[in-house]
């Protein structure tokens, strides 16, 4: 688990592709590695990934053809910036909210334009997750914890301040830029549990379990 607060900025060293998987080989920068152990979990722009070897200027990491597939990791180049974060820890503090850093889909950004000193930066998410994106809601953008503004559809707005955009990679973004988004763990579940024992039923799955239909015939909607 991760609180969507980055530690610091890193940088890919190398890609070494194997057999359709790619080992990536990260530098920390300001990251410190002193507690870190191989087999440690530590979320690369938003997604968890296992340290594989520490051979002192960073780590290691293998990245599944799945990833590769279902995140932004697979446009990654040498000297390509990336958002660091290391799990959490018992004594940790929860500054942003809980992450688990598994990516939901890949989102673009659609406009960015400022907004006195911060940047106000709209993003369009796959349709499918549209639904668990809220007002004031949470969500991980880039293994970002971020508050959401606004939402316009499939279409999100976030207020970006002068420190996040300097500590993370949202200083590079620019319109058309691919980012891993992974929505509030809370509404994934809920969904889920609003379900109640039609969640057994074959066939029955989060991309088409709740409808208006069934929430007005459960109470939830007045018709």
């Amino acid at each position: 688990m991760f609180t969507g607060i980055i530690e610091a900025k890193g940088e890919v060293l190398a890609l070494t592709p194997k057999g359709g998987d790619v080992t990536l080989r990260l530098g920390t920068g300001a990251l410190d590695l002193g507690d870190v152990q191989l087999g440690d979990s530590i979320a690369v722009n938003g997604v968890c990934l296992t340290v594989t070897s520490l051979p002192g200027n960073g780590f290691t990491a293998d990245v599944s053809l799945e990833t590769l597939d279902k995140t932004s990791l697979g446009a990654l180049k040498t000297g390509s910036p990336v958002n660091l974060e290391k799990a959490l820890t018992p004594s940790t503090r929860l500054g942003g909210h809980l992450v688990s850093g598994h990516v939901d889909g890949v989102g673009h950004v659609v406009a960015m334009r400022p907004d006195g000193r911060s940047t106000r930066i709209d993003i369009e998410a796959p349709a499918g997750l549209a639904r668990y994106i809220a007002q004031k809601g949470s969500i991980t953008v880039d293994g970002i914890s971020l508050t959401v503004n606004s939402v316009d559809g499939a279409v999100f707005s976030l207020n970006i301040i002068p420190h996040t955009q300097d500590m993370t990679t949202i200083g590079i973004w620019k319109v058309g830029t691919r980012v891993n988004l992974e929505v509030d763990i809370i509404a994934r579940y809920l969904e889920r549990l609003l379900l109640g024992e039609r969640a057994a039923e074959p066939g029955v799955g989060t991309d088409h379990g709740i409808t208006l239909g069934f929430l007005a015939e459960h109470g939830f909607l007045k018709r």
